[in-house]
């Protein structure tokens, strides 16, 4: 995987886990919430369908108390109370029924099939005893009761609230009750609502998660695409100054080997010659006038052997990989001074032997530019270069006192301050900082390389 993906990747990842959190706790709360408007919504039903029981039986309480009142038990009025009870009846499937202690039913005008039958031991389809259960109720004072019964409209069991109470003068149970399939049909569609409204909720969720992963994704790829733009442009810049370098460097080697080994060469060629044709004379005073010929050769090739060291010096440092930083740094500034005339001040503290090559290499010609920036343009008649070791890394400072340049302006002009945007680039390359500042009594150039640094 790319770094841009591995960055989109950690971009994306945690909006949709954040997302996908918030999406469960919603959902969690969606569904909590909709159960308890569900038990709400029930409960005031059920409230207000007890109370309409309550009343029911109370009317059919009255309907019938000349007759439970007045003290006669015979057949005939119980038989009258009957029928108007029989009478009595709301809605399509609301009716009262009656049945005696014992179970027996007495009176029921939807199903008349079942006047005479005893229905004590009856269960529902629950196993429940329900005319047990409601004539336990009627004889505890009254009250709810909650069983399956089969309603007259759809000849299908449905679950059935019956309200029931004891008429003990008589030994009767009296009830009435309404059948619940229309209000579980009712819960059911608040239900489906609900479930609904959860299921939109978590589309919207989803559809914001994934705009947002799609804007995330896009902004990232907008700025990798920015990103590498630029970096391209970077690198042509970067390439184009390498290639520059390169040049200047291959100019400055023929120019050495051209003005300085070239001629000495020359020189040498002709003087052995000279030599050679004074030897070939037989004369001893010729022989004489060779051998000097031949010691001023050698004195000059020794003058050669000196100039290709120093090349070779120039090219890379051998001392920096022998002796290290710290003593090459010593050694080019001693250079320095011989060669400029200009003295330069070395010192060195702590442990500098950290660094990996690369950086060794980078603080190394960092000096070498300053020195010769130094030479070529800041008339200096002293220079410090302070080498110093801390616990994660080196920091090179390099001061001389010479009349300063405006470091800002040199930096960003586009055909002068070369060196200084190499010494920069060089650090930035390794991870380390670089600062340079500089004013009317001199410049001071800091490096700081970290004991991990990376090409990066």
């Amino acid at each position: 995987m790319k770094l841009r993906q591995k960055v989109i990747f950690l971009a994306i990842t945690p909006l949709i886990l954040a997302l996908c959190a918030i999406a469960l706790a919603v959902r969690h709360q969606s569904v909590l919430l909709a159960q308890q408007q569900r038990d709400t919504i029930q409960h005031a039903y059920l409230s207000s369908k007890e109370a309409e029981l309550k009343h029911y039986v109370a009317l059919a309480s009255h309907s019938i108390s000349h007759l439970y009142e007045s003290g006669r038990d015979d057949e005939a009025t119980r038989q009258e109370a009957m029928r108007i009870l029989a009478s009595l009846s709301y809605g399509d499937d609301g009716y009262f029924f009656l049945y005696d202690m014992q179970g027996n039913t007495l009176m029921h005008p939807r199903q008349p099939e079942l006047v005479g039958q005893n229905l004590f031991g009856l269960r529902d389809e629950n196993g429940q005893l329900t005319i047990q259960n409601l004539i336990q109720r009627a004889r505890a004072g009254g009250g709810l009761e909650r069983y399956m019964w089969v309603k007259p409209s759809t000849h299908k069991p449905v679950a059935k609230l019956g309200y029931v109470i004891a008429m003990p003068k008589w030994g009767w149970m009296m009830g009435t009750g309404i059948y619940l399939d229309d209000v579980d049909q009712a819960l059911a569609q608040i239900d489906v609502q609900q479930s609904g409204n959860i299921h939109n909720t978590m589309l919207w969720i989803a559809g914001i998660a994934i705009a947002a992963a799609v804007a995330v994704a896009s902004s990232g790829l907008a700025l990798n695409i920015s990103e590498l733009r630029v970096a391209d442009a970077k690198l042509k810049v970067l390439a184009q100054r390498v290639v520059e370098s390169q040049e200047e460097e291959r100019a400055r080697l023929s120019r050495d080997l051209h003005d300085g080994i070239s001629q000495w060469l020359v020189s040498i060629k002709l003087q052995i010659e000279a030599g050679m044709i004074r030897l070939s004379s037989g004369k001893p005073a010729q022989q004489q006038a060779a051998q000097a010929v031949f010691e001023h050769a050698a004195d000059q090739l020794s003058n050669v052997m000196a100039e290709v060291r120093r090349i070779s010096h120039n090219l890379r440092p051998a001392i920096l990989d022998d002796i290290g930083l710290a003593a090459a740094l010593h050694h080019l500034g001693q250079e320095y001074t011989h060669s400029s005339g200009t003295p330069v001040h070395f010192e060195a503290s702590g442990c500098t032997d950290a660094l990996p090559d690369v950086a060794n290499t980078v603080l190394f010609r960092l000096a070498q530019e300053a020195l010769t920036n130094i030479e070529r343009h800041a008339g200096a008649s002293r220079i410090d270069i302070m080498l110093a070791g801390e616990a994660l890394g080196v920091t090179l400072r390099i001061r001389d006192d010479g009349h300063g340049f405006d470091a800002e302006g040199i930096a960003l002009h586009p055909q002068r301050g070369i060196g200084l945007r190499n010494m920069m680039e060089r650090m930035d390359a390794i991870g380390g900082r670089f600062e340079i500042r500089s004013s009317t009594d001199g410049t001071v150039v800091t490096a700081y390389a970290a004991n991990n640094s990376e090409m990066l």
